[in-house]
């Protein structure tokens, strides 16, 4: 059987076959006849024939089926780039023997494609002016390759796993630092995602932090702030994604969710957070019509961290009545009741719900859709688990940017087929439709 990249070759410029191909035919200067999709699916069955002969049939690996095709379409891509280039440059009344531009030979070039490694014969003209687009001059991955790589890191795998499986799957032999490097190629469209114009209004935006590992001098925990966004028709929006090393403040802050404000963001109705020290300071700075929220779920939490573990399931249940009460002075009656029976017991969890109560209540003045909504973090958790997943496979970052690159990939990857955006749109609607009546149609601005 012929192999699947044998093809006529142009003579070199001084008439003698190019040294690097090694062919006779040494002066066919006209443009070369490509073998066509027929011929390259004829040679790939009859490749496909002799391995199953053999004893198998390979798609993937050295040698694979995939392999053979990858080679071939891309020989033959660049075969017509070049008869393209060469018809475009000729010169009236100047043929290759009268000195214009014609073939002169090939240069031997391996790529890393998604497929496995190939290696190309690149052809090259008299006058060095050709530049192929299919695979550029200097470049040794195919951009398929690229996207794979990125891909698979979206999903989780480290740089060391990417490399295994690469050299498992495709027989492909690559480092640990040609993944960074492929990935660092997002670097340009992470800036411009932290940069992007955003919606006028936001119904409800959630804060949250997620701790990774930096190494600064030495490895330590660093806080990443996630802000989500839900849309006023339903749909969640990261925001974006902030590292602070000083530690939280109003005065931090405050710049953040100035950026946030100059993206375009002129109104939020509710924000969610938990217990983040000088949030609630900045938020009336920079929207002062904002309702601050605290996350009851992240409040039962802290409470229990106070409390032996025995008395769990009582003081949750004496709980539950204040931050289910009808209304405000409900809920300070059943407080005061929840008091008297625990703070002599357990003084802080009495004293951690009196710090929280003027973002722990606002709620409290909505219907049950809303509050449904917005008394817990819930909604930002499951993405936060998936940056966790994401930074907790890596071990430990060499600094920030490093971190906001992979979880930047996380996001990427988040809703791969688009059924959690509508899954979104469909928990939210009723809450949407009582925030326009709880809010005097501040929400109606959002979708002008």
């Amino acid at each position: 059987m012929s192999s699947l990249t044998d093809h006529q070759i142009g003579s070199a410029s001084d008439g003698s076959v190019s040294s690097e191909s090694g062919r006779a035919d040494a002066l066919d200067m006209g443009p070369r006849k490509n073998t066509g999709a027929s011929d390259v699916v004829a040679s790939v069955a009859e490749l496909a024939a002799e391995q199953a002969r053999a004893g198998g049939m390979q798609l993937l690996g050295e040698g694979g089926l995939l392999q053979q095709l990858t080679r071939h379409l891309l020989q033959e891509a660049l075969e017509a780039e070049m008869d393209e280039h060469l018809a475009s440059t000729a010169e009236p009344g100047r043929s290759a023997r009268k000195g214009g531009n014609a073939r002169n030979g090939y240069r031997m070039k391996t790529v890393m494609t998604e497929a496995g490694p190939v290696t190309l014969e690149v052809p090259r003209d008299r006058a060095g002016t050709f530049e192929p687009k299919v695979v550029p001059r200097h470049a040794r991955r195919t951009e398929g390759l690229d996207n794979l790589v990125v891909s698979l890191t979206a999903k989780g795998l480290t740089s060391g796993e990417i490399v295994a499986h690469l050299a498992e799957v495709y027989g492909m032999a690559t480092s640990k630092e040609t993944v960074s490097t492929i990935t660092d190629r997002v670097l340009e469209g992470m800036a411009e995602w932290r940069t992007r114009p955003l919606d006028a209004v936001y119904p409800v935006l959630f804060v949250d932090a997620v701790n990774i590992k930096v190494r600064d001098g030495q490895v330590a925990n660093r806080p990443v702030y996630v802000v989500l966004g839900v849309t006023a028709d339903g749909y969640r929006d990261i925001l974006g994604l902030w590292t602070s090393s000083g530690g939280e403040g109003a005065k931090y802050w405050q710049s953040v969710l100035t950026e946030i404000k100059n993206r375009g963001v002129k109104d939020c109705l509710i924000l969610i957070c938990d217990g983040l020290a000088g949030l609630p300071d900045a938020v009336a700075q920079v929207w002062p019509q904002t309702v601050v929220q605290t996350c009851i779920v992240h409040l039962l939490r802290n409470s229990f961290r106070y409390t032996s573990k025995r008395d769990w399931a009582a003081v949750a249940r004496d709980l539950k009545p204040v931050y289910t009460a009808p209304n405000e002075q409900a809920a300070l009656d059943r407080f005061a009741e929840f008091a008297a029976a625990w703070e002599a017991t357990y003084p802080a969890v009495v004293r951690l719900w009196e710090k929280a109560w003027a973002e722990m209540v606002p709620f409290l003045a909505f219907d049950a859709e809303i509050r449904k909504i917005i008394c817990t973090t819930n909604a930002i958790e499951s993405v936060n688990s998936r940056y966790r997943r994401a930074a907790g496979a890596c071990g430990h970052f060499p600094n920030d940017q490093a971190a906001l690159k992979r979880l930047y990939l996380a996001t990427l990857a988040l809703d791969p087929t688009g059924r959690g955006r509508q899954r979104w749109s469909n928990r939210w609607m009723a809450a949407l439709n009582a925030f326009d009546i709880a809010f005097d149609g501040r929400l109606s601005a959002g979708r002008a």
